[in-house]
């Protein structure tokens, strides 16, 4: 009995899911400890839909924000043109790739909570590496010989120009490396300084106050997102001014700011929904870091 009442304590005691040694980690404590095998695997697909919601999310930021869309048409509204010193003018001119960058906010917030810097920081390697290979992929595949009936088939334009598909397939892919580059270079900066804010605002905080070291945390991190991965991505690897480059960063980073605001009613309701599926009992003890 003294045997059986030892394990339930230290069931007990551990509410997370611990991601020392990363996946691995997790399989093996799974193996290991089985009176607690029914949560541990409730633990183990909870961290595979937030990996698998983080990766694709990620990814596809990296592969649409080639694309600088204005959001004031979207809006129906005319250009802001705020002057600011130093002869930037403002426009509310965003990437494509913060539309989905939300989703990412959120699930890292919820995998540091949940798995600790541990937890976060592995999946921010695995995405890097990740990105990595789409980088050489893409690369790659716009050095492909075209296919003669592909360039025939597409040679005419909307209004009847011509139009070479192969170059535009080039031109859109290949400024996409220069993106891929500098957001694993910001991905990686931005990752592991939301994940050590997080944590050092939840050891002054505690428990409570999940929007403050959300909000704080990605606040933090994506100032310097925002602007690292433009001054690699479009000025030393592109054609962009530094005016440009800073017009689009301070945007960028006024709608994540905004985003994160708005989102907290959201990170609440993930909370609630991931600790009713955990149970009462493996949701009450701080996050492992």
């Amino acid at each position: 009995m003294g045997s059986v009442e030892n394990r339930n304590r230290m069931v007990l005691q551990r509410k997370h899911f611990p991601v020392h040694s990363g996946f691995g980690g997790i399989l093996h404590a799974m193996n290991t400890t089985p009176f607690s095998s029914s949560q541990d695997a409730k633990h183990q697909r909870l961290y595979i839909v937030l990996c698998a919601v983080f990766l694709t999310n990620a990814i596809l930021a990296e592969m649409i924000g080639v694309k600088i869309f204005s959001l004031e048409t979207l809006l129906g509204s005319n250009p802001a043109q705020i002057h600011l010193p130093f002869d930037y003018i403002l426009d509310f001119n965003l990437t494509a790739g913060v539309v989905v960058w939300p989703v990412v906010f959120v699930t890292s917030d919820i995998i540091n909570e949940y798995y600790g810097k541990k937890g976060v920081k592995w999946i921010s390697y695995l995405t890097a590496i990740l990105i990595t290979y789409v980088f050489l992929a893409v690369f790659t595949s716009t050095h492909l010989p075209p296919a003669q009936f592909w360039l025939d088939i597409n040679k005419t334009g909307e209004n009847g120009q011509l139009f070479n598909i192969d170059f535009a397939f080039s031109k859109i892919f290949r400024q996409g490396l220069g993106i891929i580059v500098g957001s694993i270079t910001a991905f990686l900066i931005g990752q592991i300084l939301d994940a050590h804010t997080f944590h050092w605002i939840k050891n002054l905080t505690g428990s409570k106050h999940i929007w403050l070291r959300a909000t704080g945390s990605t606040l933090v991190s994506q100032f310097i997102d925002s602007f690292v991965v433009l001054v690699v991505a479009f000025y030393l690897l592109g054609n962009w001014s530094l005016s440009q480059v800073l017009a689009v960063g301070i945007i960028n980073y006024i709608y994540k700011f905004t985003v994160a605001i708005l989102l907290i009613p959201v990170l609440y309701g993930v909370h609630s929904v991931i600790d009713g599926y955990l149970g009462k009992t493996h949701t009450e003890e701080p996050a492992q870091s």
